[in-house]
């Protein structure tokens, strides 16, 4: 299961998507116009983020409106995030030193 879960996110186009649904809940048009994407590819991530359980989705109209519900999924990324920049400021000092 963490395994799956780290596949889930580990994808540069849903984490976009994860970014932008931060603030609110958009349909995949607002979505595909946020990550430069194409709708089938954004409609295809959305479904594995849905599928995950990460994202709901509830029609509107015409329109389906998709929303985080697992915000777990930020702390994690902000987790690795974290991490990563720990890790590039540890390299910036050490080229710095090198250097000097």
């Amino acid at each position: 299961m963490i395994a799956r879960r780290f596949r889930v996110i580990a994808d540069p186009t849903r984490i976009k998507l994860l970014d932008h649904l931060r603030g609110a809940e958009a349909t995949v048009q607002e979505l595909t116009e946020a990550v430069g994407s194409s709708q089938q590819n954004v409609s295809k991530h959305l479904g594995v983020l849905a599928d995950a359980g990460i994202v709901a989705r509830r029609k509107e109209g015409n329109f389906t409106r998709y929303r985080v519900i697992d915000e777990d999924v930020y702390r994690l990324c902000e987790d690795v995030c974290g991490s990563v920049e720990r890790q590039l400021e540890s390299l910036r000092d050490a080229l710095h030193a090198a250097n000097h």
